[in-house]
């Protein structure tokens, strides 16, 4: 189950560099920086809960608590290479990424990791597979 989760998570990880690009290339030109900001945050909450039911069935979590699991590493590999990549390759400091997560200011990251942990658990269940 383990390497099926990383990978699984991979696959999550290229889609979240692709939906950045199209955020960055077409949306930000169009609408501004708040809105695409926005907009590319639904996007990839689709996309995570679209894979999530898509690989379920292949992810095969036989219980809640595995469900669970694999949400957590996921959860915890998305933030370990967010503020990882971030900070030490992307050179943001540590305010500069936390800044998507506050809610007043109309920043609405904080919903991918949420997405993140909960959609194998929510997928699991609707595929049939919990």
């Amino acid at each position: 189950m383990i390497a099926r989760t990383i990978a699984a998570w991979f696959a999550l990880m290229l889609l979240a560099i692709a939906n950045g690009a199209f955020r960055e290339a077409v949306l930000v030109p169009r609408v501004g920086s708040g809105e695409a900001h926005v907009s590319s945050t639904a996007i990839l909450c689709i996309l995570i809960a679209v894979s999530s039911l898509v690989a379920a069935p292949w992810l095969n979590p036989r219980t809640t608590q595995a469900a669970l699991t694999i949400g957590a590493i996921w959860l915890i590999m998305t933030l370990a290479f967010e503020f990882g990549f971030g900070h030490f390759v992307a050179h943001k400091s540590w305010s500069e990424l936390l800044a998507d997560y506050d809610l007043f200011a109309g920043r609405v990251w904080v919903f991918v990791p949420l997405a993140v942990f909960v959609a194998p658990y929510l997928a699991a269940r609707a595929r049939g597979v919990l």
